[in-house]
């Protein structure tokens, strides 16, 4: 996999594909001073700041503050430009400043409907190129056949060479009806593709009864980011499953970037029933460990599709199933993205996401930059995926799903209740059995 940072967008505005929680500032006063909003920024990272690469040392933050607030600002823009400069100090890519117009957008972005390409995008931490994540479905990127690790170069025949996220998701966001050009290259060949910008309403779950030829019915579950309506939307697809009695599910991770932490917590309560799902640590040592309740919607076998565009949220999803021993993983290394980021709002409109947190799975694993490895690897070769449509995935064309339906038919055979997850069984009933 690319050994990059995950910085995802859906290019109209930034989205939270990391996992993230929203926090209200402390601050109740409302303010305009430049000064102020930087001081807010700069205690914030002061008090909460986890600090993953070593770089970051208090006494240095202190003469950092002196010197910045020493300096005269007209206005709020010239202390948003500050404010990304002291940023910049930290090496951290997670840790993002946003004007009141970002801010606004990532806050509508978590709904789950946009406007925009529908691009999930990163920036490689050693090439610095812009990279795909993965197109959402059903939208114009995913249409006009946009595919992972596509490199971005060019943007209405402008170079991104050099930009940032944010730079790059200004020069391509617009909107609805007019048309942006990207220029990428794919297999050291390079293409322009044109897109049209629209409305993205985005149903984050797909699920249906795939019939196979021994008869057996089983559920495939596909869910595509984890948003605030992820919950709902899975929870109502499990249940209209189950009322067909499926021997089994296939849940399908695959280019699911994350999202919103308690989405996957939620989601996570959904198929498991008791034991830890997920842990996290701030830089004081403190530890929330987040459980199951006891109110999982399935007892039935679960096989866990993954590759290397699932990250972050998916992590933690595939992660307490996998340790929970609930279900077998099938697919490629995830991403590996395991720092929490918290979204603070300041007092004037804008907003700042800040890492404040490690997420550690059930077993205890640091997955960040490391990803969780499938327990059973299947590759998808480039040209099997570039040949797959939308209606494709999740079918007999899909050779990653057709090996994750054998592995469920093998694993658990029919009519047999041993190998079933019992959900009533505190130890969580170990689901596989070798």
């Amino acid at each position: 996999m690319l050994k990059r940072f995950l910085k995802i967008c859906l290019l109209i505005a930034i989205c939270p594909s990391p996992s993230f929680s929203f926090q209200a500032n402390s601050s109740t006063l409302i303010t305009n001073n430049p000064k102020e909003i930087i001081d807010q920024v700069w205690q914030i990272i002061y008090r909460d700041f986890l600090d993953y690469s070593g770089k970051y040392k208090p006494e240095d933050w202190i003469k950092l503050r002196k010197e910045i607030l020493s300096t005269k600002y007209f206005d709020n823009d010239e202390a948003y430009i500050a404010i990304k400069d002291m940023l910049t100090e930290l090496d951290d890519p997670y840790t993002r400043f946003l004007d009141p117009k970002e801010f606004n957008e990532m806050r509508i972005d978590t709904t789950g409907e946009l406007m925009g390409v529908g691009i999930q995008i990163s920036l490689d931490e050693v090439t610095n190129q812009i990279v795909v994540v993965s197109p959402i479905e059903g939208t114009p990127a995913f249409l006009a056949g946009i595919k992972p690790n596509d490199i971005i170069v060019s943007i209405d025949g402008k170079p991104v060479e050099g930009l940032s996220i944010d730079s790059t998701v200004k020069l391509i966001r617009g909107k609805k009806g007019t048309k942006v050009e990207l220029g990428i290259i794919r297999d050291e060949e390079l293409l322009n593709i044109s897109l049209i910008r629209d409305r993205i309403e985005i149903n984050v779950v797909d699920s249906r009864i795939n019939n196979t030829v021994s008869g057996a019915k089983i559920g495939y579950v596909r869910l595509k980011q984890f948003n605030a309506r992820s919950p709902k939307e899975m929870s109502l697809s499990i249940n209209k499953l189950e009322k067909q009695q499926p021997f089994g599910y296939v849940l399908d991770l695959r280019s699911n970037p994350g999202g919103l932490l308690e989405a996957s917590i939620e989601i996570a309560r959904q198929w498991i029933n008791t034991g830890i799902i997920v842990s996290t640590k701030t830089k004081d040592g403190i530890t929330d460990v987040r459980k199951a309740k006891s109110r999982a919607l399935t007892n039935r076998p679960v096989v866990v599709l993954i590759d290397e565009g699932s990250a972050s949220a998916s992590e933690i999803l595939s992660g307490a199933i996998k340790d929970n021993k609930r279900g077998v993983l099938v697919g490629k290394k995830t991403f590996g993205k395991g720092l929490v980021q918290s979204v603070r709002s300041l007092s004037d409109g804008s907003g700042l996401t800040v890492t404040v947190a490690k997420y550690l799975t059930p077993s205890g694993k640091d997955i960040n930059k490391n990803g969780i490895e499938p327990d059973v690897r299947v590759d998808l070769l480039l040209n099997e995926r570039n040949k797959l449509t939308n209606s494709d995935i999740g079918t007999l064309k899909d050779s990653q799903y057709v090996a994750a339906e054998k592995l469920l038919l093998k694993k658990f055979k029919i009519g047999s209740n041993k190998n079933s997850y019992n959900p009533l069984k505190s130890n969580l009933g170990y689901a596989l059995k070798n």
